[in-house]
């Protein structure tokens, strides 16, 4: 399975923005991208003046990296978001946010959709009492999504979900901490997450 193994503070940079791949480190004073937010290479500091068409691009894989998807993948994603009934770009994001790897990280048992699929990767994660160790795998609403009980006293688990018990839980999740258990109550609308990307841009450049 293809995968991007480089460094991913990197990525952040190449983009622009904080894009969180690394956890809990792109909270503290470590974050490469606090200390050099500019593009990675020798002439990364120089200011350049950027086309629609890079606009475009930068967004969708601003999209891309954020979820951890290739391109192929993504461009797959995008064409069953146009043969889908509403709006394209919504379509999309509900798409990549049904994901298990993404839901695994939105419920707080990963500090980020790395660590997320990695859990996903080894059989750590069951949906609907069932082990599922494809990231990709589809939710659907009302699917319970459970850490195996062996695999609840990985230390980084733990950790996730007690300090996840801090913070808001969002609206299309249903979360119990203390059984490491959480229902997919509906896929969420587009303007319910925080997305550092110009949708739209990204389905205009798709659409050429």
């Amino acid at each position: 399975m293809a995968r991007y193994t480089g460094s991913v503070c990197r990525l952040c940079r190449r983009e622009g923005v904080k894009l969180y791949l690394k956890g809990q480190r792109c909270y503290s004073e470590k974050c490469a991208f606090d200390k050099r937010p500019f593009v990675p290479g020798q002439h990364g500091s120089a200011r350049q003046k950027m086309t629609q068409y890079a606009l475009q691009l930068r967004a969708k894989q601003t999209m891309k990296r954020i979820y951890g998807v290739l391109e192929r993948q993504f461009r797959n994603y995008f064409a069953e978001a146009v043969k889908t009934k509403g709006v394209t770009g919504e379509r999309l994001v509900k798409i990549v946010e049904s994901r298990l790897d993404n839901v695994v990280y939105r419920m707080g048992f990963a500090f980020s959709r790395r660590q997320a699929r990695q859990l996903v990767n080894h059989g750590h994660v069951y949906v609907n009492g069932k082990k599922v160790t494809i990231p990709s795998y589809r939710l659907r609403e009302g699917d319970i999504i459970e850490i195996k009980e062996k695999s609840r006293n990985i230390p980084f688990v733990k950790e996730a979900a007690e300090s996840s018990r801090e913070r808001i839980t969002p609206k299309w999740l249903e979360v119990d901490y203390d059984n490491f258990r959480g229902t997919f109550l509906r896929t969420p609308e587009i303007d319910e997450i925080e997305l550092p990307a110009d949708v739209q841009a990204i389905v205009e450049l798709y659409s050429k």
